[in-house]
């Protein structure tokens, strides 16, 4: 095949070189310098301060699962616990669709504006099983309270793990209050598992409840309302005030039937509108009410002190469930047990057996 730019004709052309071409990489960019991560001192003294980017890195540091992460959380919560204690801790739960969002914001706000302090909201988002991705959507629901100076709102993902998010959500608490927040807010996924865990780690469990659902007096929820110290039929306005006033009733009636509380506590049910903000005083007045009475009777330092005892043994089987699953010997065993169960060679107490008693034999060799 012939070339016509060899052609003698064209002998006195000359092809240029062409402009040089700029570099891909922007010569302005200068990388950051990577961020030191502070002492176990700086933290606690940024979290004493009341210094919420510094909180809000430690939070950060309770959540991560990377052993040199926990490490340091675990000695920054230890040093911190001194200046905890002195919160009132509100759980919040409900259906999904229930309110919680957007009345917590409504909620804070008026706690806020007429009993002073600092408010933290700890809010557990569920987590897809599939991707185990989370929306963490509460904070956009909370608008007023995201730009107010004196809240501090963190959501957190489940992660499949309750058990995991529940503890350290308690973990979180007591940062909280060495920050200088004295009113804590957990608000909790929706109904089920949750509610016992959120429920051992605050002072007064508020449960929102919606009207003309026709589950008013459902047997699933007996164990939920035998934790609530009071009930709040949301969306009590317009054509549902009817409704709501009835279920108020309905469930006054089944709280009756109910034993009386360790506490002596007979919980109240309370109706509110999110729409004409009627009813938040007489909720806040419940609460507080709550709170004199059982630091009274001295039920408050009582269940403190349970709470405590319950999360030590909590952190126990943690622990072993942790050691148990990463232990070498039962990592390469679990899968053949699975498939021999699977097959039906095998029934599940056989296989738990043979893989408890390998451990415990691992563990005596060490």
């Amino acid at each position: 095949m012939e070339h016509p730019e060899n052609n003698e004709a064209y002998k006195g052309l000359v092809v240029n070189a062409g402009i040089e071409q700029p570099s891909s990489v922007n010569p302005y960019f200068k990388r950051k310098p990577k961020k030191r991560q502070l002492t176990v001192g700086e933290y606690v003294d940024g979290i004493v301060k009341g210094d919420v980017t510094v909180l809000s890195q430690a939070v950060t540091l309770v959540e991560s699962v990377k052993p040199e992460h926990q490490a340091v959380a675990q000695e920054v919560i230890e040093k911190c616990l001194p200046y905890s204690g002195a919160s009132i801790r509100v759980g919040i739960s409900g259906v999904p669709g229930a309110g919680k969002s957007t009345r917590i914001d409504a909620f804070g706000l008026h706690v806020l504006n007429q009993y002073g302090g600092k408010l933290a909201v700890l809010a557990i988002d569920p987590s897809s099983e599939r991707s185990k991705g989370s929306i963490l959507g509460d904070k956009t629901r909370m608008e007023k309270l995201a730009v107010h100076p004196k809240s501090f709102i963190r959501p957190s993902p489940s992660a499949g793990s309750l058990g995991g998010v529940a503890r350290k959500t308690r973990e979180t608490i007591v940062l909280c209050e060495a920050a200088g927040f004295d009113k804590i807010f957990v608000e909790t996924v929706g109904v089920g598992q949750s509610e016992t865990a959120v429920h051992s780690m605050v002072d007064f469990f508020l449960l929102i409840q919606l009207a003309g659902t026709g589950d008013e007096l459902q047997g699933i929820k007996r164990g939920i309302m035998e934790m609530a110290d009071g009930i709040v039929i949301n969306k009590a306005d317009g054509d549902n005030l009817e409704r709501a006033k009835l279920a108020a009733t309905q469930f006054r009636n089944a709280l009756h039937l109910f034993p009386v509380p360790d506490s002596g506590w007979t919980p109240q049910v309370l109706t509110y509108s999110g729409f004409y903000n009627i009813g938040v005083k007489e909720i806040w007045d419940m609460v507080y009410k709550y709170i004199d009475f059982v630091k009274e009777n001295g039920y408050f330092d009582y269940r403190r002190n349970e709470q405590s005892k319950y999360w030590m043994y909590e952190s126990i089987n943690e622990h072993l469930r942790d050691s148990f699953y990463h232990n070498p010997k039962i990592e390469q065993m679990l899968a053949v047990k699975e498939s021999q169960v699977l097959q039906g060679s095998l029934t599940s107490f056989t296989a738990a057996k043979a893989l408890l008693d390998t451990y415990f034999s691992d563990l005596k060799q060490q």
